[in-house]
């Protein structure tokens, strides 16, 4: 029996192979990839950094990415700052993934706080996280002496009255109590986010009354974070697969190969980065009232007036997004209208310093938090304080000398000047004296073309001298040397 050919059985094969391949490969083609977007945490939490996050969050959840992934590094933050990105991350309507990353990195208090709020949160290779126990704004208290043991009681009839209970010790300084609060408040917020998230919350409550802190592995084990992961990429493949609750909707997150999107700084995100920074605020606040002043002592200059308008409102809206203590505030308001008002009224020194004095104290009190980062410089303070001091004393000298000068204006001033005889006469005439034609009286005869002394003036009657002989020639002022009086004219 002769055998068929194989070949076209084989050709047949290999034509239908390759056409469901090229199916698949449109299918995959076809299919778009998802797209994760990426934004970095990196130092304080502040405005600036706290306005970038939440607004990747909102054009994240715009574009409908398939998640969003904040890598963090903080040492913490501002609590108001903190608590604006948290609501953010549970309104969201995009997962939100926190990976504490690179390695080395740490996500301590205020990241602790933003890492359980997120759906997801996860951790680089020798990383940390913990240390959440508010930074307490007051000066802390003595300690209190605990509550001595009750006494025994005595036995009846003995006459001795017992006292039920043994009296509270005095003084109990009420920054114990304003602590409490704080940290009591603290501990229920981050338990809170735990039970939202269904993570450690007896380490919620460790972490923020004790400063407990873990690392990376321990993390992972206590149901801390969720996830162990040694870069972005390992990050997304573990990711793949996951369910999250987006508002009471279970979405099944599609990571893998995904593609990546990195949020990048703005000029509005490094304009908050400037002016939320304290010393910056501080000075354009300063430099805004010095402005307005220069202005107000040479009025249409306008240069100062907008340059201080400028730096107000600039100083102005930092300070409103920092903890500010507004009796600081106050005083350095009250200072700087005292340093002003010795400007305008000189009391010698009195309204001066008394305003640096107010000026100093209030930028020390003006930041109402012991963050590092977050208070004023000692040397921005004084650079300030010696510069508006300087011009208090400048002002002060020049009062001072204005007032042991010899008056150049007014009725002082003409006394002692020269005037020109414009007529031969006994008694009674005329003289030029500053330009202007003045009647004159004399106890001695003139002449005419004679220069004379005046020696006072008597309403608008001018009483002169002559110069004598062997006396120097005394110029006549001009009409601008002395002003405040006017002759009748004749």
């Amino acid at each position: 029996m002769r055998s068929k050919p194989l070949w076209p059985f084989a050709a047949a094969l290999l034509l239908a192979v390759s056409g469901v391949l090229q199916g698949v490969a449109a299918e995959d083609e076809a299919a778009p990839r998802s797209t994760v977007w990426v934004v970095d945490l990196d130092g304080a939490v502040g405005p600036a950094s706290a306005d970038l996050v939440i607004r990747a969050i909102e054009d994240a959840s715009e574009a409908n990415a398939e998640a969003l992934v904040i890598r963090m590094d903080t040492p913490g933050g501002l609590d108001k700052s903190m608590r604006d990105l948290v609501k953010a991350i549970l309104a969201a309507e995009v997962p939100v993934i926190t990976y504490v990353s690179p390695d080395g990195a740490r996500a301590a208090s205020a990241g602790t706080y933003i890492a359980y709020a997120s759906h997801i949160a996860a951790m680089a290779p020798a990383t940390n996280i913990g240390s959440s126990t508010p930074v307490s704004i007051a000066p802390a208290g003595p300690t209190p002496n605990p509550r001595p043991p009750r006494p025994a009681p005595e036995p009846e009839g003995s006459g001795d009255e017992v006292e039920d209970q043994a009296p509270e010790p005095a003084g109990q300084p009420a920054a114990d109590a304003m602590t409490k609060k704080v940290v009591n408040d603290a501990v229920a917020y981050l338990q809170s986010l735990a039970e939202k998230r269904g993570r450690n919350v007896e380490w919620a409550e460790k972490t923020v009354r004790e400063g407990a802190n873990v690392r990376a592995t321990e993390a992972v084990e206590q149901n801390i974070v969720d996830l162990l992961a040694p870069n972005l990429a390992a990050l997304l493949t573990d990711l793949d697969g996951r369910e999250v609750n987006i508002n009471d909707e279970v979405r099944t997150l599609v990571t893998a190969n995904a593609e990546l999107r990195f949020v990048e700084t703005d000029w509005r995100h490094e304009l908050l980065s400037i002016i939320t920074d304290p010393s910056i605020a501080y000075g354009l606040l300063i430099i805004g009232v010095y402005g307005l002043i220069l202005e107000f002592y040479n009025p249409g200059m306008l240069f100062p007036a907008a340059t201080g308008i400028i730096c107000l409102l600039l100083g102005a809206y930092g300070l409103q997004m920092l903890p500010i203590n507004y009796a600081g505030l106050a005083l350095i308001v009250i200072g700087l209208g005292m340093l002003i008002a010795e400007a305008v009224t000189p009391t010698y020194g009195v309204l001066g310093v008394g305003g640096v004095i107010a000026f100093v104290m209030g930028s020390v009190m003006l930041m109402d938090t012991d963050l590092p980062g977050y208070q004023l410089p000692l040397p921005i303070i004084a650079g300030f304080a010696v510069s508006a001091g300087g011009i208090a004393f400048f002002v002060i000298g020049s009062a001072v000398r204005a007032r042991r000068s010899r008056v150049v204006t007014g009725q002082e001033g003409m006394v002692g000047a020269a005037a020109l005889v414009l007529e031969d006469f006994d008694g009674e005439g005329t003289v030029r004296a500053f330009g202007e034609i003045w009647r004159a009286e004399s106890e001695a005869p003139l002449k005419k073309d004679e220069q004379v002394r005046i020696k006072a003036v008597n309403g608008l009657v001018l009483r002169v001298e002559g110069l004598g002989a062997g006396s120097a020639a005394v110029k006549e002022p001009s009409a601008g040397g002395a002003r405040g009086v006017r002759p009748s004219q004749e």
